[in-house]
């Protein structure tokens, strides 16, 4: 009896080399590796950051020294790799741009929310390279997306958004959330002999918003006066221009506390102790310290946007305020000084039309359920 034919999968991903992005790699590759009926390629930056055995490797480690070469390498040189290569049944990119490829079926995963965020004039002082990514990535997005079967978002609003920004059927754009390991599960170790502590884990990024916060704290300091709380940000105020400014403007500000980067192990140990999670980001694709901090129970402050409200489905004690409004997260914060937490309430689940998948089988079901007019 012959053995079946086993399908050919390219997943793309030459710039995913930290962070979520490459957790999204070596997942999908972990899950490919056991799929003894598909063969697998991965286009990749180092196969030393996403090995698993059973995998077909090419490294192309130039791709993330400019957009000029990331440009090149989507679409002249894996199109030139594509066209090497026997037929290929899907295409998956996993870095949000279409390659120009020889396949079956393309799809793409989508991770970058810039499109959507709000710049400010301030940003262009702190970090004109996010500005402009937020302004590329849009065009980016638009580039060959028509030959996708499919997009992938991790949440319905950016399926939305990306369906307005693209013109992409959003019908055709599978929503799937990120799955999360509980290799730490944060407890709730507060030491009730210290001031109650607020803390908001995030990267020294203009985006992540922490003059909201850092004045939210100014303003409840001069209102009940200092030793009271602790505001604890994971920035030191020395890493970029936008950490400078932070630390200059805020410095002064007693009940600030600047820790730096936390090793996985501390921010953890940080969640147990925390009295508060507030979370200021003007946009995000998920808002991970969201869902880390959520199983502890307890209370979080949240930037009342999509990504916020969806990611804190079910929470059981979240406040949403303005993340343009520090007086009102002064407010909200001096509420849980005071044990008021009338104003905190469950967030509802939101319910997903389809498609959606709820992790790599189903949505590797979707991608291979049809067969689609090959693309050159």
């Amino acid at each position: 009896m012959e053995s079946p034919v086993r399908k050919s999968v390219v997943v793309s991903a030459v710039n995913l080399r930290k962070g979520g992005t490459l957790t999204v790699l070596r997942d999908s590759l972990s899950y490919l590796s056991t799929r003894k009926d598909l063969d697998v390629t991965a286009i990749v930056h180092s196969e030393r950051l996403c090995h698993f055995d059973g995998i077909r490797y090419i490294e192309i480690p130039w791709s993330a020294k400019s957009w000029i070469r990331r440009l090149w390498c989507e679409y002249v040189t894996l199109h030139r790799i594509s066209g090497q290569m026997p037929e290929t049944d899907l295409w998956l990119s996993l870095h949000d741009t279409t390659p120009r490829v020889r396949a079956n079926r393309q799809a793409v995963y989508c991770h970058t929310s810039f499109p959507f965020l709000e710049t400010r004039a301030r940003d262009w002082r702190m970090n004109p390279k996010i500005p402009l990514f937020s302004k590329f990535t849009k065009y980016a997005y638009r580039m060959f997306v028509h030959r996708n079967a499919f997009l992938v978002a991790q949440q319905n609003w950016f399926r939305e958004g990306l369906s307005r920004i693209t013109g992409f059927p959003s019908e055709r754009i599978i929503v799937a959330p990120p799955r999360f390991e509980a290799d730490q599960r944060p407890d709730n170790q507060m030491d009730l002999s210290e001031p109650p502590m607020f803390f908001y884990p995030a990267s020294p990024d203009c985006h992540k918003n922490f003059e909201t916060l850092c004045e939210a704290a100014r303003l409840l300091e001069a209102r009940i006066g200092t030793g009271r709380f602790t505001v604890r940000l994971t920035l030191s105020g020395d890493e970029n221009r936008y950490a400078r400014w932070i630390k200059r403007k805020w410095g002064s500000v007693a009940s600030l506390s600047f820790a730096g980067f936390l090793t996985r192990e501390d921010l953890f140990a940080h969640y147990a102790q925390a009295h508060c999670l507030v979370f200021p980001s003007r946009v995000e694709t998920w808002g991970l310290p969201i869902s880390e901090y959520m199983p502890t129970g307890k209370p979080m402050l949240l930037a009342d946007l999509p990504y916020a409200h969806e990611t804190a489905s079910g929470s059981m004690k979240t406040a949403f305020f303005p993340p343009n409004d520090p007086e009102e997260l002064a407010d909200q914060m001096h509420r849980i000084l005071e044990n008021e937490y009338d104003f905190l309430s469950q967030v509802p689940g939101q319910e997903t039309k389809p498609p959606r998948a709820e992790n790599w089988d189903r949505l590797f079901e979707i991608l291979l359920m049809h067969e689609n007019t090959p693309t050159r």
